[in-house]
């Protein structure tokens, strides 16, 4: 693995290459991206990877991309123009993109704006909370999540953002009248006076807000495949890939796992990064 920092106007791009450049299988590279996840994550499902060249990186202003804009927010557009750069520093072409979570929705906004970027473009979970019918709960499930991570710290914050990840099915009005307490989730409920998690806080709600372009999606010439975990069940992000996915008259594949089901224990919920990795083959060796 060779690790560079790409200088752009605004953030200090670091990404990691694993294999060589140009690739020597004759294939494209490999991009794996998140949000809030950084390079790091991918590590277990990038082993998997060893014959071809894997690209990871950090999302500006996560681990190692420190940025020089003065902001915090996360944007998908904004972060969808560093991969176009990103994409044209590596020199190689177009590629292909694994793209978990938040991330998957930065893929769908680089297909949108540079569709000859992308061969491939497997968007895994993407939370793309205005697609769904129950949006408006969804939405106020997001603002308690921040409420009481302003008010009482991140074990507050991350217990309801928990609790709204493990319920079943459209949102209730239910959601909103029961305690939740970090302690049931084996959180700690002393404050640590932290508030800048991307995850808990309003900086990363441009990520959930966004509104994928389906005319740019669907004249785009990139295959876009969704993904969605056999454990996931009938949860938020299982119901956003479905209904993401319907807009382009597509039907997600099944992967195995959850939603972080490629990463192994290290992650602290350890998914099947070896059968995540075979299903991930299967689907990218179908465009060849």
């Amino acid at each position: 693995m060779t690790t560079y920092t790409l200088h752009l106007p605004e953030v200090d791009l670091v990404y990691d290459v694993h294999g060589p450049l140009p690739p020597g299988d004759g294939r494209p590279p490999l991009l794996m991206i998140g949000q809030p996840m950084a390079a790091s994550g991918f590590r277990a499902l990038a082993a998997h990877f060893p014959e071809r060249t894997v690209v990871t990186y950090d999302p500006r202003g996560l681990g190692r991309s420190v940025r020089t804009d003065g902001r915090t927010d996360n944007s998908p557009t904004t972060q969808a123009a560093d991969l176009h750069a990103l994409i044209r520093e590596l020199g190689v072409g177009p590629v292909e993109i694994f793209a978990s979570s938040g991330g998957a929705i930065t893929g769908l906004a680089l297909v949108a704006a540079h569709p000859d970027d992308v061969l491939t473009l497997v968007a895994h979970e993407p939370p793309l909370i205005r697609t769904l019918p129950d949006a408006d709960l969804a939405l106020r499930i997001r603002e308690q999540t921040r409420d009481a991570y302003r008010a009482k710290g991140s074990g507050a914050g991350m217990a309801v953002f928990l609790a709204s990840t493990m319920w079943q099915g459209e949102f209730t009005e239910e959601f909103f009248d029961r305690p939740i307490d970090p302690a049931q989730f084996g959180l700690p409920s002393e404050d640590d006076g932290s508030r800048d998690d991307p995850l808990l806080s309003e900086s990363s709600w441009a990520v959930t807000d966004y509104e994928p372009d389906i005319p740019a999606l669907t004249a785009a010439p990139t295959r876009i495949v969704f993904a969605v975990g056999e454990e996931t069940g009938d949860t938020l992000t299982a119901r956003t890939t479905v209904a993401t996915a319907a807009l382009l008259d597509l039907r997600p594949v099944v992967f195995p796992s959850h939603h972080g089901g490629f990463a192994d224990g290290e992650s602290g919920y350890p998914g099947q990064p070896a059968a995540f990795a075979r299903t991930l083959h299967r689907v990218l060796d179908e465009r060849v």
